[in-house]
């Protein structure tokens, strides 16, 4: 597990083996490679990018192009015990209701992202008045595929308005290391946060 991202280490850890998952965002399909490797996943995935495809389709996954906002709804109810979307949420024209299609698709779903609400980012904004470059987020503001900044407060929000049940909280550094803190000062202190959940 040494060469995943340190966040997909965390999303790793919670996947049973022998699942059915569904990677929405797949990149060039790190995560489902090493899941299909080390835990027996049978692995689908979606990739916006054909550069993306194109790599994941080279090492033997099963991933297609397309978008979380437009092609959930392809997918029947339930037919995946896992659907994946990381570092995704903030970068999707519709959050709620890709939120939701995750929770259509899959048992559960395991959600990250970046929190916008960290120490760092809010002194950024005060002190420089610059949208802020992180380790979290480390492009600018012109180059940026995030769209909808959310913190983890407000994640928290939009669950708990959905009546969606969070199975487990994860706040975490850019590096991996868990916090272990409320989701109020793990909106100060963490990178990013993870989220298990089940409607």
């Amino acid at each position: 597990m040494t060469n995943l991202r340190p966040d997909l280490k965390l999303i790793a850890n919670m996947i049973e083996p022998g699942s059915r998952v569904l990677d929405v965002g797949c990149g060039d399909g790190e995560l489902l490679e090493w899941l299909g490797a080390n835990r027996d996943v049978d692995g689908r995935g979606i990739e916006i990018s054909q550069s993306g495809v194109n790599e994941c389709v080279a090492k033997g996954l099963f991933v297609v192009q397309g978008d979380a906002d437009n092609d959930l709804a392809e997918y029947p109810d339930q037919c995946f015990d896992y659907v994946i979307l990381s570092k995704t949420l903030q970068a999707v024209y519709h959050p709620r209701e890709v939120l939701l299609s995750l929770l259509r698709i899959g048992r559960k779903a395991v959600v990250t992202i970046p929190n916008f609400g960290q120490w760092k980012v809010r002194s950024s904004l005060m002190f420089r008045g610059r949208m802020p470059v992180t380790k979290a987020l480390e492009k600018t503001w012109y180059n940026t595929d995030n769209i909808h900044f959310c913190t983890i407060l407000d994640l928290f929000d939009l669950i708990e308005a959905e009546g969606i049940t969070v199975k487990e909280f994860v706040p975490h550094s850019a590096d991996g290391t868990r916090l272990q803190m409320s989701r109020g000062r793990a909106n100060w202190f963490a990178d990013q946060a993870l989220f298990l959940l089940e409607k």
